[in-house]
């Protein structure tokens, strides 16, 4: 167990759920369970997404505003530090291109799922293929390209940066698992397979639902309230 784990369990006990009554006990029964080492990193992110909805006492609020400065989450790091707003014109993702939904498939190495409650995408992007062809991201766009739902493998390191800038960053659930829910305007960044952030793919991204599912990861951004977000991501089929 290294300092940070050892801190989180810490805090635990001085945790006052806010706005999810059951997430100490929750919080307390994911750092007590037996996981894998693979997914050691998904249980202290999971623990970082409660303490964003808690209210700490007085005398641990210093320490909840060190720990929650940065949360990687599902293969996308949320800095809440201040930051600028991106200016000019992003450039798209590293090889991004528009292909039909059936030959992205087999250009990815997960399975597409699609949100019945949005139906077929209106355009279908990859991006950022390895040496042997396989894509790390692919991205259905609906609305015009005002909403937009991106997938890729959840194992995988960070792929997206975001700065929130602000907004409001809060625990939800998706399937019973835990997600994170960012209410408003907020800079997200490509994070290349080097782990180098793109600045020059930084744009200024709408409210987001991020969470994982079938061991993928998910990111659904658009002009939806957090409940319509929760009904599109619980349709994926």
């Amino acid at each position: 167990m290294d300092d940070l784990e050892r801190e989180l369990r810490d805090l635990t006990g001085w945790l006052e759920p806010a706005r999810t009554p059951d997430v100490t006990a929750r919080v307390r029964a994911r750092l007590d369970a037996p996981a894998p080492r693979r997914r050691r990193r998904y249980v202290l992110a999971t623990v970082l997404a409660a303490l964003l909805v808690v209210a700490l006492p007085p005398g641990r609020a210093a320490l909840a505003d060190a720990v929650t400065g940065l949360l990687r989450f599902s293969g996308v790091v949320i800095d809440s530090a201040p930051a600028p707003p991106p200016t000019g014109t992003p450039s798209p993702l590293p090889a991004q291109r528009h292909v039909a939904l059936a030959q992205a498939q087999r250009q990815v190495r997960f399975p597409i799922r699609v949100p019945s409650r949005l139906g077929a995408p209106e355009r279908v992007l990859v991006a950022d293929p390895d040496g042997a062809g396989g894509h790390r991201v692919v991205s259905l766009l609906y609305r015009g390209g005002t909403v937009r739902l991106d997938a890729f493998d959840g194992s995988l390191d960070i792929v997206f940066h975001k700065r929130s800038l602000g907004a409001d960053v809060t625990l939800t659930q998706v399937g019973g698992e835990f997600a994170i829910w960012v209410g408003g305007p907020h800079a997200l960044a490509y994070v290349d397979r080097s782990g180098t952030e793109r600045v020059a793919t930084a744009r200024l991204s709408a409210a987001t639902l991020i969470w994982e599912q079938g061991g993928l990861s998910y990111r659904l951004e658009g002009d939806l309230t957090r409940e319509q977000a929760l009904d599109v991501a619980a349709s994926l089929r």
